[in-house]
């Protein structure tokens, strides 16, 4: 069950790392109410911005290690252990990265687990945008029972 404050992960790599900055700029007040989950260096711009230009606002962002430090992974397992809700991941599909198999990875958890994952502005804005957004939300729960107990 996703509570009406949700823990969203937000993650960009260096060449959206601007894209996202002016996504929280533009979404900053409504993305107060909810926890902010974000790898290292993504985690202290988005830092910059709430202190620069919502001072008044008390926003919880807990930054974990760089994506390619383990910060990918880290998220990873938030998601595996069901303590992240949505998952914010500017992606910058031009450059090669050396952590591609993370970045595979945390994509993959995200459908295992039905976790709302947006890759582009367009979809993060839908998604912030819809009334389920500020809601307790029941999402499907994928049973796995029959692939776990299959016979190799």
């Amino acid at each position: 069950m996703m509570k009406k404050k949700k823990s969203i992960g937000l993650v960009a790599h260096d060449a959206r790392k601007a894209d996202i900055i002016e996504w929280v700029e533009f979404n900053g007040k409504r993305l107060s109410d909810h926890n902010l989950i974000c790898t290292g260096t993504t985690g202290s711009l988005i830092e910059k911005v709430y202190m620069k230009k919502f001072p008044d606002i008390n926003t919880n962002i807990t930054k974990l290690k760089s994506g390619p430090l383990g910060g990918d992974q880290q998220i990873g397992a938030l998601i595996a252990e069901g303590k992240l809700d949505v998952l914010i991941f500017f992606i910058d599909p031009m450059t090669t990265q050396p952590h591609d198999v993370d970045i595979k990875a945390l994509t993959r958890l995200c459908s295992v687990y039905n976790i709302i994952l947006a890759c582009t502005r367009s979809t993060a804005d839908f998604v912030i945008s819809s009334p389920l957004f500020d809601e307790d939300y029941k999402a499907v729960k994928i049973d796995y029972d029959t692939y776990l107990s299959r016979r190799v």
